[in-house]
């Protein structure tokens, strides 16, 4: 059964709040339901039931648009590379787990039992994934304007405080440059975990300045993990 032939169900009581607290009404419930639906339920069916999966691959996208439409429309002076480094800075795995707890999504994710154990409701991954499949069931249940409206209102604190995307293209020299204009010690990036196979890799990296951490980030590389944390601490300086 594909996410276009969902039986069409009653919401639950649980639905409806989730319903109430992001602001949308599904035409057919089935698809939120689905959306909040881990793949470890899938695995412990034997591959019988569906799960979120295709909907984060379809979220995915549409994050993408609708983002890059605001970067695009609010900074027409910028060039491609500005404006993609912006875009990622706002989608990657932390700010969407940060996105999904802000809602509450762990509390409704439809988990297997093993799952459940293991404290599956606060995964990061999780959550960023329910996120991500939340906006392409929104997507299919009502069309782009709903979604824009959702991904917007989700996304309104960061986009407000990115004034100056220019400097997306360096943000580890443009930390840098901030910070020694009030000290001579130099921002310090630290490696804190590598994750995932071999060919599939996850860097997180933290940056410290004088013993206080500033800001943490993720990436398929050292390099890009540092460069995430840099475009984290630079937002929570200039939000100060």
């Amino acid at each position: 059964m594909t996410e276009a032939g969902l039986n069409r169900e009653e919401p639950t009581p649980a639905w409806a709040e989730l319903q109430g607290l992001i602001g949308y009404t599904f035409v057919n419930p089935a698809l939120l339901r689905l959306a909040l639906t881990h793949p470890s339920v899938s695995h412990e069916s034997g591959g019988l039931a569906e799960d979120n999966q295709r909907l984060e691959f379809l979220g995915d996208a549409v994050l993408g648009l609708i983002l890059a439409r605001a970067l695009y429309e609010r900074f027409p002076d910028l060039e491609e590379g500005p404006l993609t480094k912006a875009r990622a800075s706002m989608v990657n795995a932390k700010t969407l787990a940060e996105t999904a707890r802000g809602y509450d999504l762990g509390r409704f994710l439809r988990l297997s039992h093993g799952e459940e154990l293991n404290g599956g409701r606060a995964r990061a991954s999780a959550l960023a994934d329910a996120y991500e499949a939340l906006v392409g069931a929104i997507y299919l249940d009502g069309g782009l304007a709903p979604a824009s409206q959702f991904v917007l209102g989700s996304f309104a604190e960061p986009l407000s405080g990115l004034n100056d995307p220019s400097m997306l293209e360096n943000p580890k020299g443009e930390l840098q440059e901030l910070l020694q204009a009030g000290s001579n010690e130099s921002p310090q990036y630290e490696l804190i975990s590598i994750s995932g196979p071999d060919h599939d890799r996850n860097f997180e990296s933290v940056v410290r300045h004088a013993g206080v951490e500033l800001g943490r980030g993720q990436g398929k590389s050292k390099k890009a993990a540092e460069s995430q944390a840099a475009l984290a601490a630079l937002q929570q300086l200039r939000n100060r």
